[in-house]
C-alpha cells in the first residue's frame, strides 16, 4: 500500500496539503518511525508529481467508526441528496442513540438504523425522540432498534453518569460547557448549581477541583439517580457534593452565598434575580434567547446587577442552536468589587 515517509515536523502541513488535493487515504493510520511518520496516500502517480517518493508500506486500517465523519456520509450510498439534507442531528448517550426522523425521511427508518450502527458499534438501543412532556422537560420516546430500555451510563470528562432519559433530563452536548467551567473553577471555591440534574456539573467540577458544591434538584427520580452517581464517583472526586432535593425557589431565599453560582437554567423558567442575588463573584446563567435578543438579554442582565445593587461585567456565549434563529446561550457574568 502506497505511502510517503515525511520528518515529524513537516508531518501535519504535508498532510493538510495531501487532504486538500485529495490524495490522503483516511482509512489507514499514519505510523512513526524514529524521526520519521510515514503518511498513507492514494493516487501515487499524483503523489510522485509533487515531488514526494512513494513507499509499499503495510499501515494499519482504521476502526469503521473512524473513517466516516458523519451519519451523512454513511448513508450518502443509501439515500439520494435530497434526503440526505433532511438528516437530522443525533445524539449519543451511552450505548443510546437519540435521533429525530422527519416525516420525509419515515420510508428510510431501517437505512437510518443501520447508519447509526456502522457509525457506532457499540450501541444497544436506538430511539427517537418525541415531544417534552411535563415540568421536568422529560421527553417521550420510541425504540425502533435494540434492547427496550432507556437507561445506561454515559462517560463523560472523566465522570460516569447513571442517565434514565424515561425519567430524567440529561442534555449530552452540555460536555463542552461543562469541561470549560470546571477550568474556570478554582480549588477553594464554594459552588452554588440549582436544577443539577443527575449531577453532570457538579460532578465534573468536582473531578478538576477541590471545591464544595451545593447542587438542587426537584424532580425526584432525577435526584436519585444523583445520588447514585455520586456513590459511583465518589473515589475519583477532589470536592464535595451536598445535594439537597427539593424546590430551588424554595431552598435558594434561605441558603448563604455562594463564590460562583451555575444555573443550567430550564426552558420557559425564569430564575435570573433569584440565582444573580446568591452569587459573590460570578454567575453563569443559561437561557434560550432568539439571536435578535441577545443584546436585550445581556441589557436586562446589567439592570438586574443593578437592582441588586452589584457592579457586573456581562459576556453572552452561544452554546448550542435549539431552533432557527434561537439559541441556548450562557450569560458569564462577573461581579465586581466596589472600590
Amino acid at each position: 500500500m502506497p505511502a510517503i515517509a515525511i520528518p515529524k515536523r513537516e508531518a501535519d502541513p504535508v498532510k493538510r496539503k495531501l487532504k486538500r488535493l485529495g490524495l490522503y487515504d483516511g482509512k489507514r493510520r499514519p505510523k512513526r518511525e524514529g524521526e520519521l511518520v510515514l503518511l498513507p496516500v492514494l493516487n501515487p502517480e499524483e503523489v510522485r508529481k509533487l515531488g514526494y517518493e512513494v513507499l509499499a508500506v503495510d499501515l494499519p486500517l482504521r476502526p469503521e467508526r473512524q473513517i466516516y465523519k458523519n451519519l451523512e456520509s454513511v448513508l450518502a450510498e443509501r439515500l439520494t441528496p435530497e434526503e440526505l439534507a433532511h438528516l437530522r442531528r443525533y445524539d449519543v448517550v451511552g450505548d443510546i442513540a437519540v435521533t429525530q426522523i422527519p416525516p420525509e425521511l419515515e420510508h428510510r427508518v431501517d437505512d437510518i438504523v443501520w447508519g447509526l450502527r456502522k457509525v457506532h458499534p457499540f450501541l444497544k438501543v436506538i430511539a427517537r425522540k418525541g415531544f417534552h412532556e411535563g415540568a421536568f422537560r422529560i421527553r417521550d420516546y420510541s425504540i425502533i432498534w435494540g434492547e427496550h430500555r432507556l437507561a445506561t451510563v454515559h462517560k463523560e470528562n472523566r465522570v460516569m453518569l447513571r442517565v434514565d432519559l424515561s425519567k430524567a433530563f440529561f442534555n449530552p452536548r452540555m460536555k463542552g460547557e461543562r469541561y470549560r467551567l470546571a477550568q474556570l473553577v478554582e480549588d477553594g471555591e464554594r459552588i452554588l448549581i440549582p436544577f443539577a440534574g443527575v449531577l453532570p456539573y457538579a460532578l465534573v467540577i468536582a473531578s478538576y477541583k477541590a471545591v464544595k458544591i451545593t447542587a438542587i434538584e426537584l424532580n425526584k427520580e432525577a435526584y436519585k439517580l444523583g445520588i447514585e452517581n455520586l456513590e459511583l464517583n465518589r473515589k475519583n472526586l477532589k470536592g464535595e457534593i451536598e445535594f439537597i432535593h427539593g424546590d430551588a425557589f424554595e431552598i435558594l431565599p434561605k441558603l448563604t452565598t455562594f463564590n460562583r453560582v451555575i444555573s443550567p437554567t430550564p426552558r420557559g423558567v425564569d430564575a435570573l434575580a433569584l440565582t444573580l442575588s446568591r452569587a459573590e463573584r460570578w454567575l453563569h446563567y443559561y437561557d434560550f434567547v432568539h439571536e435578535d435578543e441577545i443584546s436585550a438579554f445581556k441589557e436586562r442582565i446589567l439592570r438586574e446587577c443593578e437592582k441588586l445593587g452589584k457592579e457586573c461585567e456581562v459576556r453572552i456565549k452561544k452554546v448550542s442552536d435549539f431552533k432557527p434563529h434561537v439559541f441556548k446561550v450562557c450569560a458569564d457574568v462577573k461581579i465586581l468589587e466596589k472600590e
